[in-house]
């Protein structure tokens, strides 16, 4: 409604213009044309240069570039020609929807478009998108799987931020006739695999139907929501760490950014420096206190400063109530460290203001990052038609601005229905940087193991990061690292040096000699051996002789009192095997396996497992490390999947209807993708075969086997019965064990190995 009111009141404010000019102490001056005009446009339901959080522009490979509409045909990619300053069309289209208004983002390799469909009332069923583009040689092109659907939902805007591991998120707030809430969603690295939107958790994600919410990632590893609401005065700010549960509460840290009666109106913007050590964010924010109070003085524009080092903000004044200013953006000046905020304010061909809002020119204003003061007025203009005061909606880039890049800003008149912008300089580009020459020495060149070899680097043409290469799977970031290798061998260790202007590598070898004496082995052999722990804490290794027995048991352990369920299995890929604790109290513990012997201190992966059954192993075929197959209290069948090699990335979603069984992950048919075998409580054995891509094969589930009921363990062995060899060790309800072969899906003949296990908690 207040939008309604406000576009009712601007009619208004025409007609009294035709009359006879608006009402005002200022004398009107003659207008200037300023900027550059660029393409006409039709057929787009609203301003192209809007809205307020978001922005049009980016700048890649020596050049500005934009999402701009061309009548006709739709949003299309443009880039602007410095020597004739023209906007040239690409021929890439974008979204064909003329209802929908885009943020842009450039990562450095791919181009993000995120199109919503646009609605100032009530929220409909329409789809926001995401776009990608690969970009080479001038050229952009849509990646496969692109456009993905970032929600089902119309908003009046919507703003996205990529954070340290490559997922993008994205905010909007969606619109009922009373109120709105802000609603976040992310996807999984590169922009594909949207998960379900849902609410910020905090106490107030719902402010009136006037508001928006923008986002912004920050500090190099966090993701900040704010968002406006005018009912209490108070702009919130929301961020979240990068890797942690998006949507667990305790993973968000809500903060009032600022608040205060009519301190906040829908007008909001925010930047942030990637490159800060500090991690400061820098929002404008738009007030109502020119609402019913007349006072000139009162502030209308507020920069916001957030400080992650001290957790606090300070304000600052941008413009005033006098200044009649509106949908203001700001930029980051690096070259000359500034923020630089533009906004609409009259035209200079206008005397006075009827309110904040009407259209007319584009101003400028600027201020140090460090201390940032403004002077009083408007500011400069930048963009301005001396036949039509009708300019609106600047717009421009996510990312800072420098020398090199110089400053594009857009906007358009919705009246003539033409772009216009300001490209200008902001100094002289330093000189382009050379790649720097690699190059290292180490001390000693070669030794005994364990040999402890430092690295010092002695590259030269300024590199600013180092990549060091090991030779053994391990790797560095200091620019003079110290490793250790611990098995002979000849190494070739490589540092890549790095600048902007990019990298070159270096190579030495290393040769390591066999230590005197041989170190001990890892606890576990290899994937024949079974793991029991007794009632009394210890555990015990089994190791399969190889010919369908064990050898002598060796207690590697003490202390498993209170397990639930354990897994063998070689978390992270490392080539030592290790144990997952799944415990009584719910805890998921991970005890990395030492090549000396032994295990780590255990570190816990996960909480609340308690009602979870559980299996282990590598559930797709390009999992790098295994995972977790469990199912919950409600019987939902979820996949978590092991990102790190040590903790667990979001969980995936298989299915339902898996309350009661037993579950055990199986290549049954040896085709490397691992299966599913459930029990029954009937006793009946079914196959759930994997396509090994995270999801099962269509068709119906066969019984592979009956009268399993008499079993209460099943474990996988790779090998127990010779190289090659692959079963499943089940213990019968009498106690003893028993090993059923698998041969390619069929099973062979059923040994009994032994038995009194009944009290011993067998690892799987």
């Amino acid at each position: 409604m207040k939008k309604t009111l406000r576009r009712l009141s601007q009619l208004v404010v025409l007609s009294v213009v035709v009359a006879g000019g608006l009402v005002g102490t200022s004398t009107a001056a003659q207008a200037a044309t300023v900027g550059t005009p660029s393409i006409t446009y039709s057929g787009v339901n609203n301003p192209p240069t809007a809205d307020k959080p978001q922005s049009k522009l980016w700048w890649n490979d020596g050049s500005w570039w934009a999402n701009m509409w061309t009548t006709g045909s739709g949003w299309s990619i443009y880039r602007l020609d410095r020597g004739t300053a023209a906007w040239v069309d690409t021929g890439v289209r974008t979204d064909s929807r003329g209802t929908t208004s885009s943020d842009t983002l450039w990562d450095g390799t791919h181009l993000y478009i995120a199109s919503n469909y646009v609605t100032t009332g009530s929220s409909v069923t329409a789809q926001a998108r995401l776009y990608r583009y690969s970009y080479s040689a001038g050229t952009y092109t849509l990646d496969v799987g692109f456009p993905a659907v970032i929600s089902g939902s119309s908003s009046e805007t919507l703003t996205i931020a990529q954070d340290s591991t490559g997922k993008i998120w994205a905010t909007w707030t969606q619109t009922t006739a009373t109120t709105s809430t802000v609603y976040v969603n992310h996807s999984l690295p590169g922009g594909t695999g949207w998960g379900t939107p849902f609410v910020v958790p905090a106490a107030d994600p719902n402010p009136t139907p006037d508001d928006l919410s923008a986002i912004i990632a920050f500090k190099g590893d966090e993701i900040g929501v704010m968002w406006t609401d005018q009912a209490t005065g108070t702009a919130y700010w929301a961020t979240h760490k990068d890797g942690e549960d998006p949507v667990a509460a305790s993973s968000w840290q809500v903060k009032e950014a600022i608040t205060g009666n009519k301190m906040v109106n829908d007008h909001l913007n925010i930047k942030s420096l990637q490159a800060d050590p500090a991690g400061r964010v820098f929002a404008v924010v738009k007030t109502a206190l020119d609402e019913g109070l007349h006072d000139p003085n009162a502030a209308q524009l507020v920069l916001v400063v957030f400080k992650p080092g001290t957790g606090s903000f300070e304000q600052t004044v941008i413009t005033r109530a006098a200044d009649c200013v509106s949908r203001p953006q700001i930029m980051l000046d690096t070259a000359n460290n500034l923020i630089r905020a533009f906004h609409t304010a009259p035209s200079t061909s206008v005397s006075g203001c009827a309110f904040s809002g009407v259209a007319g020119s584009i101003y400028e204003k600027t201020a140090s990052m460090d201390n940032p003061v403004f002077e009083n007025g408007r500011g400069t203009v930048v963009i301005e038609d001396e036949a039509s005061a009708n300019m609106n909606d600047v717009t421009s880039t996510k990312q800072s601005v420098n020398a090199a890049t110089g400053l594009v800003v857009m906007a358009s008149d919705h009246v003539a229905k033409r772009y216009w912008f300001s490209d200008r300089s902001l100094g002289t580009p330093p000189p382009d940087p050379t790649e720097p020459a690699a190059s290292f020495s180490v001390t000693p060149t070669s030794g005994t193991a364990p040999l402890t070899v430092a690295f010092t680097d002695t590259s030269t043409g300024g590199p600013t990061s180092w990549a060091w290469d090991f030779g053994d799977g391990e790797t560095a970031t200091a620019q003079n690292p110290s490793h250790t290798y611990t098995a002979a061998g000849t190494y070739t260790a490589t540092l890549t040096a790095t600048n902007e202007a990019g990298s070159t590598s270096s190579t030495t070898t290393i040769t390591v000699s066999p230590a005197e004496t041989t170190p001990p082995a890892p606890s576990i052999n290899g994937p024949a051996d079974t793991l029991a722990a007794g009632p009394d804490g210890l555990l015990w290794n089994y190791p399969a002789n190889g010919e369908g027995g064990f050898l002598s048991r060796v207690r590697i352990g003490s202390g498993w009192n209170g397990l639930k369920d354990g897994f063998v299995t070689d978390w992270n890929q490392d080539g030592v095997f290790d144990l997952i604790a799944q415990w009584k109290d719910g805890r998921m513990s991970y005890y990395q396996g030492k090549t000396t012997g032994g295990f780590l201190a255990a570190q816990t992966i996960g909480t609340g497992w308690g009602s979870y059954q559980v299996t282990v192993g590598r559930w797709r075929k390009s999992d790098t490390y295994p995972g977790v197959v469990a199912y919950d209290a409600a019987g939902t069948l979820w996949h978590y999947p092991n990102t790190t090699g040590k903790t667990f990335g979001s969980r995936i979603r298989i299915g339902g209807g898996w309350k009661g069984l037993y579950l055990t992950m199986a290549d049954y048919n040896r085709d490397s993708a691992q299966d599913i075998l459930a029990k029954r409580s009937d006793g009946s054995l079914v196959l759930y075969r994997s396509t090994g891509l995270g999801t099962f094969q269509p068709g119906q589930y066969p019984v592979v086997g009956g009268g399993w009921n008499s079993t209460n363990s099943i474990t996988t062995l790779e090998g127990y019965q010779g190289a090659g060899t692959y079963g499943l060790m089940a213990r019968l309800t009498d106690g003893r064990l028993a090993y059923y072969p698998i041969h390619n899906g069929t099973w062979g003949t059923r040994t009994i190995e032994g038995g009194g296990w009944g009290a011993y908690k067998i690892f799987r």
